[in-house]
């Protein structure tokens, strides 16, 4: 890039005045310029490029009325809006090549709500002292890095300044070699994208298609579905171009219906369905649902079969009311999809616990489960049954089939011959 870039720091100068001036000072010095957005409510400090009534603005109020509000919450959703706005802007105009934040648990909420609305690829960096506990909040499913303040935000000190010392200089570093035009674009030019969801107990299906597909010249990201990856996944999908979607895992969303440990929500799996994006279905991990510890999943589903997996989660078999609510909700869902979808169902197994070598073989269950999905699916939907395992080559093998007639080499969408199905 020929001019030094700039970042967004989100620093309030009525409490952390100190700390921001020496984030700067490391900022500047590493070759970057500084863009200082200031959420202040408590009082006025002046040196931020962007200060609390220009945030107040822009959210349509004034700091006065902010104040009067005279409820943190309230305030901070104000000052949030605002801060969105500005920020947003100066990403869209290609002002910014970084952000980093600094704060508790407030300025954490408004920084990190920054940055989720930030592309994938700007960076973000969050010196935070929520670091180091449950961060999915702020996170969420975002490239954002959390770097723990280990001490409280409370001026400067000998550890302080080595943690936002090394926040600082990465930050920097990152924003000087950010490049937006290849942000997404770092690996082959014009490789077809394949977003697939997976589990470890499906691993050897979905290795052999990663595998295939990319000998075939396709770029596959993988996403481990337990709650936050299939929210991941879907998020990627409705932002970047996205050549087909293989949903080989279904367990978020059968544990959202069933109250699991891993929802990942009521939308999982709806974007690529709105979006119009080719998408393959297939029953992956729904013989069990994620729960807790036994004591407690035994409380949750009494008198299922159990598989202690851990000391902190537990798999509980799927049974035929189970299977009968997720295939009526899929067929709901393909009901609406805006381009072609497969479902393709595995009849010998879903996972490696529903083998004979499994916890939780129940073999007469996964036939249960493709009869109803059949009834349930809209005319025309496509859905192939096999005399195989999820984890068989054979099964592999025809999901790689799909994928290319979907999109490989120019080939229009065909379904796959319905003369194959055996369920």
């Amino acid at each position: 890039m020929n001019k030094q870039p700039s970042v967004l720091m989100i620093i309030t100068l009525d409490t952390k005045a100190a700390e921001a001036a020496f984030i700067r000072n490391i900022l500047e010095a590493h070759g970057v310029n500084v863009v200082h957005m200031d959420a202040s409510i408590r009082g006025r400090v002046e040196g931020a490029e962007i200060g609390p009534d220009t945030i107040a603005h822009a959210a349509d109020s004034t700091l006065e009325a902010v104040r009067a509000l005279k409820h943190e919450g309230k305030c901070q959703a104000v000052m949030t809006r605002g801060a969105l706005a500005l920020a947003t802007q100066l990403q869209l105009l290609g002002e910014i090549s970084g952000v980093l934040g600094v704060g508790g648990s407030m300025g954490t909420t408004l920084a990190t709500t920054v940055m989720r609305a930030m592309p994938y690829g700007l960076p973000k960096l969050m010196i935070s002292t929520m670091a180091s506990g449950y961060t999915q909040p702020f996170v969420g499913t975002r490239d954002i890095l959390m770097l723990n303040s280990v001490c409280d935000i409370a001026g400067l000190n000998r550890l302080s300044r080595e943690v936002f010392h090394n926040g600082a200089v990465a930050l920097a570093a990152m924003a000087r070699a950010y490049d937006p035009q290849a942000a997404g674009s770092r690996t082959v030019v014009a490789r077809p994208l394949i977003a697939m969801s997976t589990l470890s107990t499906i691993d050897p299906c979905t290795v052999r298609v990663r595998e295939a597909l990319t000998a075939q010249g396709y770029e596959v990201m993988v996403f481990h579905t337990l709650g936050n990856g299939g929210m991941t996944l879907d998020a990627i999908v409705g932002e970047r171009e996205v050549a087909a979607v293989l949903d080989l895992s279904l367990v978020e969303i059968n544990n959202h219906l069933q109250g699991g440990l891993c929802s990942a929500g009521p939308d999982r799996a709806r974007a690529a369905l709105r979006k119009g994006v080719p998408t393959i279905f297939a029953p992956g991990n729904i013989d069990f649902i994620v729960a807790g510890p036994l004591e407690e999943a035994e409380r949750q589903f009494p008198g299922k079969r159990y598989h202690v997996h851990n000391a902190a989660l537990t798999a509980v078999r799927s049974e035929v009311a189970e299977f009968n609510a997720l295939a009526d909700h899929m067929a709901a869902m393909i009901a609406e999809a805006r381009g072609p979808v497969s479902f393709m169902v595995p009849l010998g197994g879903f996972s490696a616990h529903d083998s004979a070598q499994g916890y939780l073989y129940e073999p007469e269950l996964p036939p249960v489960f493709a009869a109803r999905l059949k009834a349930a699916l809209p005319a025309g939907a496509s859905m192939l049954s096999m005399n195989c395992h999820i984890n068989d080559e054979a099964f592999a093998a025809v999901v790689i089939e799909q994928v290319l007639q979907y999109s490989g080499a120019g080939r229009p969408f065909v379904p796959l011959d319905a003369a194959r199905q055996s369920g």
